[in-house]
Order: structure tokens, then sequence, then C-alpha cells
């Protein structure tokens, strides 16, 4: 198979599979979540659990001052890694333009240098997560293998990425089908691992926002 033979294959039948799998993954795990339920809650309503979970959904995306000052670089590095992660895949244009073929939808980009030096920043962060996670005694121990693959699929559609957009290690062509390639495998393995918390997360605060509120109480 030629390298135009294998990114044709990967653009392909390797793309739709993939995105299949990640759709219908992520659909089965926001129905397994919903179909669990709870409990009715037979107590007087002391506030409102639309307004309670509302408030809660984004009153976490910031860390209060005691999770700041105990874990500086966790929340620093997490910020950094997860804003340069939008602004690669939501703002370079080539992928603007993959989603504008998906959806019709479309938006301006940045510029390219924007998005090379974004990527850089987001490669070093992520690196220093991981040197972080290996020599923390707690994080290490807290630390299973799913942790180290969740951290592996992110970190190679990033570091492939940059290597295409520079024409590093290899053919140009050869470049782009591996950086598909590592995508698709991020998107397979997405709904099946911790990556999923990018849809559950909200789930998951809206649940106990919307309790705290009933009872009146902040969460």
């Amino acid at each position: 198979m030629s390298d135009a033979d294998f990114l044709l294959w990967v653009r392909g039948p390797a793309f739709d599979a993939a995105t299949v799998i990640f759709c219908a993954g992520i659909v089965v795990r926001i129905v397994q979540i919903y179909l669990m339920g709870r409990k009715a809650n037979l107590a007087e309503a002391r506030g409102s659990e639309m307004s309670g979970g509302l408030g809660t959904m984004f009153r976490r995306t910031l860390p209060d001052p005691g999770a700041f000052k105990r874990s500086m670089f966790t929340v620093i590095t997490g910020w950094v890694f997860h804003i340069g992660l939008f602004v690669i895949i939501f703002l370079f244009v080539p992928h603007i333009l993959v989603f504008e073929k998906a959806t019709g939808l479309s938006w301006s980009g940045l510029p390219n240098n924007i998005i090379d030096a974004t990527t850089v920043v987001t490669l070093i962060t992520l690196v220093a997560v991981l040197i972080y996670r290996l020599r923390d005694p707690v994080q290490r121990l807290l630390s299973e293998f799913g942790d180290y693959l969740v951290w592996a699929v992110t970190f190679l559609p990033v570091l492939t990425g940059w290597l295409a957009f520079n024409r590093v290690g290899a053919p140009p062509t050869m470049l782009i089908a591996v950086h598909i390639l590592s995508v698709e495998l991020l998107l397979v393995l997405f709904p099946f691992t911790k990556l999923s918390h990018a849809f559950t997360l909200w789930m998951a605060r809206w649940y106990n926002g919307a309790i705290a509120g009933y009872r009146g109480v902040k969460s």
C-alpha cells in the first residue's frame, strides 16, 4: 500500500468507523447514566433545582482558592493544556474545514504561527503533567494503566499534528495519515475511558447542583 493509498483509507473507511464508534459510545454512556436515575426527593423544596444545577455547572469550572493553593501546579497545567487543545482542535483552519464538511458549520480560525506556538506549549505542558504524575508519590500511587493510556492518546494527536504541520521526520502524506490515524484512535477510545468526562462532567455537576439547589444550599 502506498502512502497515498494509506491516506485515502485513513481519511475514508477508518475515519467513518471511528466517528461511528465515538458517537455511539458517547450516546450509550449518557443513556446509561440517565437510566441509573435517582430516588425521588420527598423533602420539601427549599430552592430551585434549575438554578442550582446551572450555577454549579459553571461555578465548578473555576477552582476555589483553597484548591488552587493546594494544587497550584495541577490547576495551572490543567487549564493550559485544556485551552491549548481547544485552540488546536477548533481554531486551526484545516480542522475547521473538517467540521464544516461534517456539519456545514464554519467559523474563523487563528493564524498558523499562533496555532504552532500553542501546540508547542500544549506538548510541553502534557509532558510536564506526565513527569509530575510519575514523580509525585500520591499521583503515582493513584494512577492506573487507564490514566497513562488517556495521556498517550491525548498526546499523540498533538505531537503527530505538529510533526505533520512542520513536515518533520517523514513524507508529508505519511505524516498526515499518521496524524489522522492517531485522532481516530482517540475517537475510538474516548467513550470508554476517562476522556468521556468531557461530556459526563456536565451531567455530574448538574446532578450535584440540582440536589443542593432543591435543598436551598449552594453546591
